[in-house]
């Protein structure tokens, strides 16, 4: 599988002079981790992720100790790690050293990158531009799907209503998107996972039987651990 075929298409995109308390309530809004940030002809200039925001929160002013130990230390890394903490807008916080793919690019490369890079997600691009997103959990899922199948008419419909489950997912705040990974097979779309509640097994449920050619949902969600819910 390729980038093409596991990204995401549905984006949340910022300008650059966005303010940054509007990045948060979207983040928060949309029950989204991350916002790529663009120009204004589509060309990605940087992402700004929750890591970034809650830096604000974790700083703090240096007291006499911190300022002196900071005279030996990277002056160029403090001041990107001030611009985090007190910046106005999206320019100022988001995370400039983007790592991107085309959409060609296999998964197994896309793998590599994330673990090597130690990122989350990485922007997918066609001539500079941005049109998508694949994220960990995007590849959780390629892994899941059967190897060696041919392209069938079957499976080209399962494939889009599959994007049209993960669409859904990413509209609703209350789904944990990165805990929850839907496959589609002849129709039948099953959730792995974890699941927070029955509240949100049940919605996950009607939300797939809502969506056209989806024949049955199977539910093997697993009750999410208590170590998983102290991350939320």
């Amino acid at each position: 599988m390729r980038a093409k075929d596991l990204m995401s298409t549905t984006l949340r995109i910022v300008p650059p002079e966005m303010p940054v308390i509007a990045v948060a309530e979207l983040l928060s809004s949309h029950g989204i981790s991350a916002v790529p940030v663009v120009d204004g002809s589509g060309t990605p200039l940087g992402i700004v992720t929750e890591g970034d925001l809650i830096r604000r929160l974790a700083d703090e002013e240096p007291g006499p100790l911190r300022w002196f130990l900071g005279q030996y230390q990277d002056a160029g890394r403090l001041a990107k790690r001030f611009l985090k903490a007190h910046g106005a807008t999206a320019r100022d916080v988001m995370t400039a050293e983007l790592v991107t793919v085309e959409e060609d690019t296999p998964a197994e490369e896309i793998a590599r990158l994330m673990e090597e890079r130690r990122i989350k997600r990485v922007p997918v691009l066609r001539d500079g531009k941005i049109v998508g997103i694949v994220s960990r959990s995007d590849l959780l899922r390629a892994i899941l799907r059967p190897q060696g199948q041919e392209q069938s008419a079957t499976n080209a419909d399962d494939s889009a209503i599959l994007r049209a489950v993960l669409a859904v997912m990413r509209k609703q705040p209350w789904v944990d998107t990165f805990w929850t990974y839907p496959s589609v097979h002849d129709g039948v779309v099953t959730f792995y996972g974890y699941a927070r509640n029955d509240s949100v097994r049940n919605g996950l449920r009607v939300m797939a039987q809502e969506i056209p050619g989806v024949t049955k949902v199977e539910d093997q969600l697993e009750p999410m651990p208590l170590i998983l819910r102290a991350t939320l």
